[in-house]
């Protein structure tokens, strides 16, 4: 556990060029990617700062990767030490065996897997978007070992009273579609750099240039004809594992919070 790894070939193409052959520097601070071992295979993440300062873990949204905080990073304070994990099926992690589904609990213990790895007792979290629904569920649940939640465009729980109707239509859904995916024969999509890119920034259209090739650089394989995504087909739209909750067991499950709370919209 916590073996360090070289995750991204200096010669992916869609690494950034700063000069020197076009070898790509690690972000400012990068200590080493970490790679920790679960019972399907492994957590990826990656680490800035030393290992004894107070910790940081910082959790990515739907469909990113660790490589959402490469900018952030480096602005925040230096006495800390901050880790960013690829969720299961994303960005380097290891994807969830075949039968095995996705579901918004599995990603919160994930993030107790990977703080008994780290020997972490009491941490801070960072969550962006669905990162930060997931930090404040484990923040709920596990009140004792989160000192501080920041929230970055997210909330510690989904409470919509429309999804509520529709919980059993998106189970269903969920089930159906990893059903469907598991049947496939489909083989991965192999496109060009160039390709992928674009395609990314179409359906991203929030995002520029350099945060996309960022996400792309953890989110895709080189292979010979092209780049290959890394994300576990199984998951696509994420109301499929969202875990909708009542008004009453929001109020219930914000009451357990230890931490102190910034939410940053």
């Amino acid at each position: 556990m916590g073996e360090a790894t070289c995750a991204l070939p200096s010669a992916h193409p869609l690494a950034r060029d700063r000069g020197g052959g076009g070898a790509r520097r690690p972000p400012d601070g990068l200590i080493s990617e970490l790679k920790l071992a679960v019972p399907w295979g492994h957590i990826a993440a990656k680490a800035w700062g030393s290992h004894q300062s107070p910790p940081v873990l910082c959790l990515h949204g739907w469909l990113d990767n660790a490589n959402s905080f490469d900018r952030i990073i480096p602005l925040l304070p230096k006495d800390f030490y901050y880790v960013a994990m690829d969720f299961g099926g994303h960005g380097l992690s290891s994807h969830y065996s075949p039968g095995f589904p996705y579901d918004h609990q599995n990603f919160v213990s994930e993030v107790r897997r990977v703080a008994a790895a780290l020997k972490w007792n009491r941490f801070s979290l960072l969550g962006h978007s669905f990162g930060g629904t997931v930090g404040g569920m484990f923040s709920c649940i596990f009140p004792e070992m989160v000192d501080k939640l920041v929230l970055l465009e997210s909330s510690p729980f989904i409470l919509e009273s429309n999804e509520l109707e529709n919980m059993l239509t998106y189970k269903r859904s969920a089930i159906e579609h990893m059903l469907q995916v598991e049947a496939s024969e489909k083989p991965s999509h192999v496109v060009s750099p160039e390709e992928m890119l674009q395609g990314f920034l179409k359906n991203n259209s929030h995002v520029g240039d350099e945060c996309a090739k960022l996400l792309l650089q953890r989110g895709t394989t080189q292979v010979a004809t092209g780049l290959l995504l890394n994300r576990d087909r199984r998951i696509t739209r994420p109301e499929y594992y969202f875990n909708f909750i009542s008004r009453e067991l929001f109020v219930h499950s914000i009451r357990k919070l230890q931490a102190r709370v910034l939410l940053i919209k």
